[in-house]
Formats: structure tokens, sequence, C-alpha cells
């Protein structure tokens, strides 16, 4: 949280292979179109700035846990992320490891200045007015869960509304022409919320909208798509350890679209919510946790949600999307971005040997 720390991250950064200057990088095509989610946590004012020293310059949430028993954590630009050369930085590296887009976390609120006065939102503008921001696309995930809920059919409708200058943008993500909305927790939409989106969309000049449900989404109701944020395993129930590959598997077995309703592949890079936990934590309740990910584990992850389209291409998207859980969920546990824990990037290298094979000596997929 030191300027000293954000200097030497910007350092270590600076020296992670940068695959867009030229080279071999730059000739290499991707397999997949592939998203990551990025949660903004790490920008506004900590509730406890005002009354503990160590929460003074501390972003929304980060927590005590986190700083005494979690620092590998902290990314090599510090915990903040609320400086335009910070976004910029993120930028170059996604795009540099195979990232396509960023699909940002966006919270509804009952009026428009307190939905651009949420921090939360700090990574999108940035993200919006970045030098380099051509380099990526990105699209919305809905944050529909308590506290965020949308609810009334007239409060779809308004945030629709807000959602029009993002859809419209020529950088946002598009499903056959239809720009793509995630949408968590999908069983507080309703039919009468996800109409007046796709009117409001044909209102704006465009084709309609691609609506994929984060978990299952009634096509009835106005999911086009299906997808997850992530999948866990017993959220709640009770600290107990439990192997990386168990976490795979689960995600495995619930890829399944259909022509009517592709599926968007979704790799969690991760999942370990102990530094939320408890009074030092955000005072969510225990539960398990898979603290034994590898680079290679995540690359054998990937690649096999790359298999998964290769064998079923009914199924899921043309365009081949895949979506990463998540480029900086560190409070969470799933987060590929380079941290103290890994300044070389290695997750990032896992999941570009991956999606831009060429790139790479060994080359192959399999």
């Amino acid at each position: 949280m030191s300027t000293v720390i954000g200097v030497m991250g910007f350092a270590m950064l600076s020296a992670l292979p940068a695959s867009g200057q030229a080279g071999a990088g730059q000739a290499a095509t991707p397999c997949a179109m592939v998203g990551a989610y990025y949660f903004d946590g790490w920008a506004g004012k900590h509730r406890l700035a005002d009354t503990e020293v160590w929460a003074k310059d501390a972003p929304t949430h980060l927590s005590k846990r986190m700083l005494d028993e979690f620092p590998d954590r902290e990314p090599i630009w510090g915990w903040r992320d609320d400086r335009q050369e910070v976004m910029e930085q993120q930028i170059d590296l996604a795009a540099d490891h195979g990232i396509a887009f960023f699909a940002f976390c966006w919270y509804w609120h009952p009026t428009r200045q307190q939905i651009d006065d949420d921090p939360k939102h700090t990574g999108l503008n940035l993200f919006l007015r970045a030098r380099n921001k051509d380099r990526m696309k990105y699209c919305l995930l809905i944050a529909n869960h308590e506290g965020f809920l949308i609810g009334r059919a007239e409060n779809w409708t308004r945030a629709a509304e807000a959602w029009m200058p993002y859809l419209t943008d020529k950088r946002h993500v598009t499903v056959d022409g239809k720009p793509l909305v995630l949408i968590f927790n999908p069983a507080d939409g309703h039919r009468e919320g996800l109409a007046a989106l796709q009117e409001a969309a044909k209102k704006a000049g465009l084709p309609g909208v691609a609506v994929a449900a984060c978990g299952r989404g009634d096509p009835k109701l106005g999911y086009t798509h299906r997808t997850h944020y992530n999948i866990t395993l017993g959220y709640t129930g009770g600290s107990q350890e439990h192997s990386y590959a168990e976490l795979v598997a689960a995600h495995q077995k619930a890829w399944s679209g259909s022509r009517e309703q592709p599926y968007i592949p979704e790799v969690t890079a991760g999942w370990d919510k102990r530094p939320w936990e408890g009074p030092l934590g955000l005072s969510q309740k225990p539960g398990w946790y898979f603290p034994d990910r590898t680079p290679a584990a995540f690359r054998q992850f990937v690649q096999s949600a790359i298999d998964w389209m290769d064998q079923h291409p009914g199924q899921t998207t043309k365009e081949r999307l895949v979506l990463v859980y998540a480029w900086n969920e560190f409070g969470e546990g799933g987060y590929i971005a380079p941290t103290k824990g890994d300044p070389e990037g290695q997750y990032l290298k896992a999941l570009k040997s991956v999606v831009l094979p060429e790139s790479h000596p060994q080359g192959q997929r399999h």
C-alpha cells in the first residue's frame, strides 16, 4: 500500500514478457475468445478508514486478515487499482497473454448518482478512458445479488437505459452480432424485465441482446445463453481443505448447452475465501477452500474447456467464448493477475500457452 510497493510493482510488471510486441506472439491466432471477470473491490474508501490505522488508505474490500495472513495476494502494483496507469498496465498484461476482454461487475442502485458514485465501478470507468483501451473488448456482468437486486420490472427498464451507452459501444463483446450481458442470480430476472432490455436495445439501434444466465436461466424468461460466474462447493460448509481437482471436476460436469441456449464454459482459477471470513475478514461464514491450485493445473483446466468446445460445437457459441473467474478476485482466491506470490505471472503464462499456442516453443494444444 506504500508508494515504494507501487514503484516496485511497476518495475516487476514491466519486466514480464509482452507477447504484444513484435515477434511470434504477434502472429499467434487465439483458439478461443477468453474473457476474465473483473471485480473492483480495490478502490474507494474502506469502512474502517477513520478508526483503524491499517485501513487508512485501504480499498473497500481489503481485510486485516488478508494483510496479516495472505500478503502474497497483493497485486504487484499494490492493493489499490484506482489509478489510470494501473488500468493501462492491466490491459497490456491481459492482452499480451491472450485475454480478449474483461467482464466488469456492474451494480444496481436506485438512483443514477448512486450508480456513478459506486467505487466498484471505478475499474470500468478507468478502462473506458484508457489510452490503450482498443487492445481489449469488455462486457457487463450484472452483479444482481443481495444488496444490489434489480427486482421490479420498472427497475430493469431503468437499468437497461443505464446499460445502453455500454452496449452500443463498438468495443463491447457481441454474440451473433448482439451485445453480451451476463446476469448473476438469474432467478431475480423475469420476463417483463428482460423484455424491457430487448426493447431498449432495439430502440438504440441494436438487433437485440444476448443475455447469459450465470447458472440456470429459463429461456422462456428471455435467457438466450448460459454460463457461470464460478462454481463453489461448501460455500458455508465449515473450514475444510479440499483439492483443486475436486473443484475442476465440478465445473467440467456443469458444461452443457444446446443450439437453443448455448453454454459459455467458465474456468475458476481458484477458490479460497478465508481472507473474508470471520471478524478480521468481512464477517463471512467459513467454507471450503482449495489451496493446492498450480499454474499447471490451471493450464489443464483451460485446455479442457477448449477441448470441450472442440467436441461440442453445437452446445457453445460460434465465437468460442470462455470465461475465467477471475482477473482479480483476491479475497476469494480466484485471480490470475500477477501478485507478490506470483510476480512472474505464471498463471497468465499458463493461460497464454493454451490460448496462443503458436507463441510458445512447445506450441501443441494437447
